[in-house]
């Protein structure tokens, strides 16, 4: 899940009240504090919530939890002369478009970060890693309109950012991080995609980088915003970008799309839908009676429009920035946590049951507590994955104990993961802004031949990271959970030959750990090395009786 790095001052000055007061409060609306800054505080929000990837947006969210500005946010869309040509040949590439423009908007150097890092975020929640939507955000002012979404000969030339020379688009997938990072995303295809203005000047070439010309400084003013993928989430990010800007007092302008298969598109769309929700909606999953008064209170409390219509149906005006409202339930929890879980009134259950914790969660604590004291942050990646991820990016075979989904409707998630590791080479990648060094580690489910098994898994990734370092922490690990073990040499292809170890315990292999390889390092598009281990604790917890 995203955790968010929020600015006091700006968090108070969007807000409009004391940090003591949001962090008193935030955790109230779906989040959790992961740590507490002088200067800043670091919030992990539901994937569910997009909208929260900003300081913007969880400042609109605050204002209306807190009673200082309740109801459905409005934001009004000016008409523009910008338009975006859509060709015919990129349809069969990346078909999804929405623009907007923005302008007035005041930049800092803080405030141009939380842009960048809602962009990363978005890309990373609602685009699957910008599989499914990828965002460009452009200085207007150094390019001229009308623009043309193209798809383009990868020989084509342009400077793209962070870099001052020109390369072709191939050179831009085989040598720049971005390209390399993103090239299988558009590598299979014999035309790339391509942004371009009326001179000819790039914008974007989505959904792998910009082009140096329209880089976001703080002398810009005037934004052009590009979202581009494979569906209508595209309006969503737009939304969620857009409003967010509008947040810091800029204003939003639409752009006509110009597509050869349907009409014209005026973006972007900020109408609220609606939904009806009913008294008896409520009472039947909060398990308790609230007046028609008192459910729109709470629903414009969290940003929604409410009407009462009748005796019994509220209509709901539903932002066009929230991605998670897909059923009357979502609008109930909202309703919820405005009333607040706090002062739900407890009551005894009818039937009484004897409980007690489970044997994983007994385990867990020691192994937790163990993780933590060696100076490594617990993190829960999903348990879905692909084989990409879970074999050739860690240079391992496939095997023939993997559960597959069905149905799958992602890529990115087409088994259930058989180690742990490879999730935790994905968090890396997704926070290489962040400084390091950085120790993260899991301690979770994988299935093998439809057995689910429990391991525990870490990594750290920094300059100096060496095959001693992860044998001290192994060693460590294994002393305090009172564990005799030895090592042998080992021959996983994942780690470097003669920096790699099997673990052993009374003969039987239950683990491994080592220096990754450098195409594994480059694989997972990470720049430092890195260290790991996996050990798989399932046998030991009833061997070893190390939980009741």
């Amino acid at each position: 899940m995203p955790v968010i790095t929020l600015q006091y001052d700006d968090l108070e000055k969007l807000t409009g009240t004391d940090k003591e007061t949001i962090i008193n409060r935030v955790p109230m609306i779906g989040a959790d504090i992961e740590r507490i800054e002088e200067e800043s505080i670091d919030i992990e929000f539901f994937p569910d919530r997009p909208d929260l990837y900003s300081v913007e947006g969880v400042a609109r969210a605050m204002r209306g939890f807190l009673d200082i500005e309740t109801g459905l946010p409005e934001y009004e869309v000016h008409p523009s002369n910008v338009s975006i040509f859509v060709s015919q040949d990129i349809l069969r590439i990346r078909p999804f478009l929405g623009s907007a423009v923005v302008r007035g908007v005041k930049f800092t150097s803080s405030s141009i970060k939380s842009l960048m890092d809602l962009q990363e975020d978005l890309h990373w929640g609602l685009g699957r890693n910008r599989k499914k939507v990828s965002i460009g955000v452009h200085d207007l002012s150094n390019v001229k309109p009308p623009f043309r979404y193209m798809a383009i000969d990868p020989s084509f030339e342009f400077v793209p950012l962070d870099y001052t020379e020109k390369m072709s688009m191939t050179e831009i997938l085989e040598k720049h991080p971005k390209g390399k990072r993103f090239a299988h995303l558009v590598r299979d295809f014999d035309k790339y995609p391509i942004i371009l203005d009326a001179d000819d000047n790039v914008l974007s070439f989505p959904p792998i980088i910009n082009g140096t010309l329209t880089s976001v400084t703080e002398k810009t003013t005037d934004l052009f915003i590009d979202v581009t993928g494979l569906g209508e989430a595209v309006y969503t990010a737009l939304n969620i970008v857009v409003t967010a800007l509008a947040e810091r007092g800029g204003r939003i302008e639409s752009v006509k799309v110009i597509r050869p298969d349907c009409e014209e598109l005026i973006l972007p769309d900020l109408e609220p839908k609606s939904r009806l929700l009913t008294k008896s909606e409520v009472k039947s999953l909060l398990g308790m009676e609230l007046s028609l008064e008192e459910i729109v209170k709470q629903l414009e409390r969290m940003r929604f429009g409410a009407e009462v219509l009748d005796e019994e149906i509220v209509e709901v005006k539903v932002p066009a920035y929230r991605a998670d409202i897909l059923h009357n339930y979502d609008l109930i929890e909202d309703i919820g946590k405005g009333y607040g879980y706090e002062n739900i009134k407890l009551r005894i259950p009818e039937t009484y049951t004897a409980g007690k914790a489970h044997p994983i969660s007994l385990i867990r604590s020691p192994i937790n507590e163990i993780m933590v004291g060696l100076g490594y942050y617990e993190v829960m990646p999903f348990t879905l994955t692909s084989e990409k991820i879970n074999f050739e990016n860690m240079r391992r075979q496939k095997t023939d104990d993997v559960t597959h989904v069905l149905h799958s409707i992602s890529e990115d998630q087409t088994m259930v993961r058989t180690a742990l590791l490879p999730n935790l080479l994905e968090i890396l990648a997704l926070n290489q802004h962040r400084e390091l060094p950085q120790k993260i580690f899991e301690f979770g489910e994988v299935v093998r031949n439809e057995i689910t098994r429990q391991h525990v898994a870490a990594v750290s990734i920094h300059p100096q990271a060496n095959f001693t370092e992860v044998y001290e922490v192994v060693d460590a690990f294994m002393r305090e959970m009172m564990l005799p073990y030895e090592v042998k040499e080992s021959e996983d292809p994942a780690f470097l030959e003669g920096r790699r170890a099997d673990v052993y315990i009374k003969g039987k292999k239950i683990g491994v750990f080592g220096e990754f390889h450098p195409e594994v390092i480059s694989n997972f598009t990470l720049g430092y090395a890195v260290v790991g281990f996996e050990l798989d604790m399932t046998d030991l917890i009833n061997e070893f009786k190390l939980i009741g």
